[in-house]
């Protein structure tokens, strides 16, 4: 409302530019206007203020008040429209612009000439003109908002162009005093501009129509592709619900064109829920075959734990965790429990045959250490005496055999000690037996006769007087002599 002190409009209370005030008719006393001076017009004798009457800060019940009439309530605006303050005009001066009579009759003052506005008898002149000066100040503010909507473009322009009319229409009987003309001349403007105002408002309405009937024909189209190829069931669920969610935010689409796009979303979507439930059906049915074979893997694995046939009893094992694994997995709290019974009893086995192993090893151990002894303390030396050498050879190896086997990686250095007493024993013989081979001594003594040849006929030919044929007779008799050499060598380094 206007402060009476300062005569200036403050915003909260500013009339709605939808509808207009009624500053047309009305005195400070509830007496009609009329189109000039009353009969008989002029001071009335007491025309003060009457005894009891109210004063001039505060009108009479029914009286015009500043700011509008009772009928004229401000509408509350849309919480998405941001709420248009127009700026703050100082107070006009009515002084200007009209007058207010001794006997309270008020004047304005306009290109039409001068026009009473109303009559004033709360009060003295001063007070009056005080008083129609604010409501003139009233309907200015009214003016501001609507120019100041029309330029921000946050109203509805054919509203403010009706406000516009409806408030020029009410000038020439507005009980206001101040400048009316230049009232008339922004109003004039308003009413103008707003039908510019509405074309450019109907224009970004269909922008934003057209962008929002795009977003949702690609959130339509995006939820068909999940619906049709996404496998990635918790993701795409998640995102299908994200869709609805932001659907339910944009608005001012088409109803035809937006109930069409909604039936292809909600098909696709139906369509998504279908194929998840047909895997997941599937998936159920998977599990419920695979935990059928991995109870049966069980009872296999149950049957082979008190196994003490060690390596095809392992092999087998190996088998079963092939199959296991190709089995698929059953419903997550069997399959937990099925792989625990199906572990134990894996476990029992390799236990068992871990036990034994380290008893076998135990034993391949005190073996290693027993050949180690019996190398010790036997000596065979095959150069003084070959048959004993032999002998006692044969009697290593049969102690040997009858120790039992060593642990692996001790296994290749015993077997190399004994390798190499039974070679240093063969190669004694295989020796003995070239110096004794007969057919070696025969060839050395071939040797020595083909020479005692080969002299012969050099004599008789030296007798006879053929030096070349005995020449040549002594040249092969040395060539056999050095051919007998060496084979005797050979016989005696055996």
């Amino acid at each position: 409302m206007t402060d009476p002190n300062a005569g200036t409009p403050t915003t909260p209370d500013a009339p709605s530019s939808d509808a207009p005030t009624d500053h047309s008719g009305g005195d400070a006393t509830g007496t009609a206007p009329t189109g000039g001076p009353k009969p008989g017009g002029g001071p009335k004798p007491g025309g003060g203020p009457k005894p009891g009457g109210p004063s001039s800060a505060s009108p009479r019940p029914g009286a015009p008040r500043p700011g509008g009439s009772s009928a004229a309530k401000p509408h509350p605006t849309a919480s998405h429209v941001p709420t248009v303050v127009p700026a703050v005009a100082p107070a006009s001066d009515p002084s200007k612009y009209g007058r207010v009579d001794d006997d309270g009759t008020a004047w304005v003052n306009t290109s039409d000439g001068e026009r009473q506005v109303g009559s004033w008898q709360a009060g003295d002149a001063a007070e009056g003109l005080a008083h129609f000066g604010r409501r003139y100040d009233d309907l200015a503010t009214e003016v501001g908002l609507l120019e100041a909507r029309l330029t921000s473009g946050t109203g509805d322009a054919k509203k403010t162009k009706a406000a516009a009319s409806a408030l020029l229409e009410s000038l020439p009987t507005a009980a206001v005093i101040g400048d009316l003309d230049l009232l008339a001349r922004r109003l004039h403007a308003v009413v103008e501009h707003s039908d510019a105002a509405a074309a450019v408002a109907k224009q970004e309405k269909e922008l934003e129509r057209a962008e929002h009937t795009a977003r949702k024909e690609a959130l339509a189209a995006e939820a068909e592709q999940i619906g049709s190829e996404s496998t990635q069931w918790k993701h795409a669920g998640d995102r299908l619900r994200e869709i609805l969610d932001e659907w339910k935010t944009i608005r001012g689409v088409d109803r035809k064109i937006d109930d069409a796009l909604w039936k292809r979303y909600s098909k696709a979507r139906e369509n998504f829920n279908r194929r998840r439930g047909a895997h997941f059906a599937d998936l159920d049915r998977e599990r419920g075959a695979a935990k059928t074979r991995k109870e049966e893997l069980v009872e296999r694995a149950k049957a082979l734990s008190s196994s003490t046939d060690w390596g095809p009893t392992a092999a087998a094992f190996r088998d079963l965790l092939v199959e296991w694994k190709a089995s698929g997995r059953a419903p997550r709290d069997a399959d937990d429990a099925l792989w625990k019974n199906f572990k134990a009893a894996q476990d029992v086995f390799f236990a068992a045959r871990n036990a034994a192993a380290s008893e076998r090893d135990a034993e391949f151990e005190a073996n290693a250490e027993a050949k180690e002894a019996l190398l010790a303390k036997t000596h065979i030396d095959p150069s003084k005496d070959l048959d004993a050498a032999r002998a006692a050879l044969r009697d290593l190896q049969d102690k040997w055999d009858a120790i039992g086997k060593v642990p692996r990686e001790k296994m290749q250095e015993l077997e190399g000690k004994l390798r190499a007493i039974e070679k240093s024993v063969h190669d004694a013989v295989e020796s003995q037996w070239r110096r004794s081979d007969p057919e070696a001594v025969a060839r050395a003594a071939q040797f020595r006769e083909r020479v005692a040849q080969f002299e012969d006929q050099a004599a008789k030919a030296t007798a006879a007087g053929k030096t070349k044929d005995a020449e040549r007779a002594r040249a092969q008799a040395q060539q056999w002599r050095e051919w007998a050499d060496a084979a005797e060598s050979a016989v005696d380094e055996l």
